[in-house]
């Protein structure tokens, strides 16, 4: 088992890649923005007692794509899909600014293609869908 300093040491070497560093951050966000507001969004479907299918009806979709989404298995829903569920349940997806900490490790190496501290940077990210809230 490798120890965790050698995995922070080839996330580091990786991370040097200006296109790899873009891609891990934009993955790593689309992650954690994604899980967070589709978790916000299950937990007032069960606050107000709606069962997937009541969701689906609710938003004229097929039931299927209401299970998918909160099953996780869909990877990628739109925006528009994420709206609509939000309005049935009395919410709206929102945009917040970033705190200057986020902009520092998430914003700045998008821009300049560098991250001072690989470690940093994981941790930065592993906290971002824990702090961030994008459904209000």
């Amino acid at each position: 088992m490798e120890s965790p300093n050698t995995f922070w040491e080839d996330l580091r070497k990786d991370l040097e890649d200006p296109e790899f560093l873009r891609e891990y951050i934009v993955e790593s966000v689309r992650i954690a923005t994604i899980d967070s507001i589709v978790n916000e969004l299950d937990g007032a479907r069960v606050a107000a007692g709606l069962s997937k299918a009541d969701l689906a009806r609710a938003i004229n979709a097929n039931p299927a794509t209401v299970r998918r989404l909160f099953s996780g298995t869909a990877s990628n829903p739109t925006l528009g899909t994420l709206s609509e569920v939000a309005a049935a349940l009395g919410m709206k997806v929102t945009l917040e600014p970033l705190s200057n900490s986020q902009r520092e490790w998430i914003s700045r190496p998008l821009i300049d293609g560098h991250a001072a501290n690989a470690k940093e940077l994981g941790e930065c990210l592993d906290a971002f869908g824990q702090t961030s809230s994008t459904a209000a």
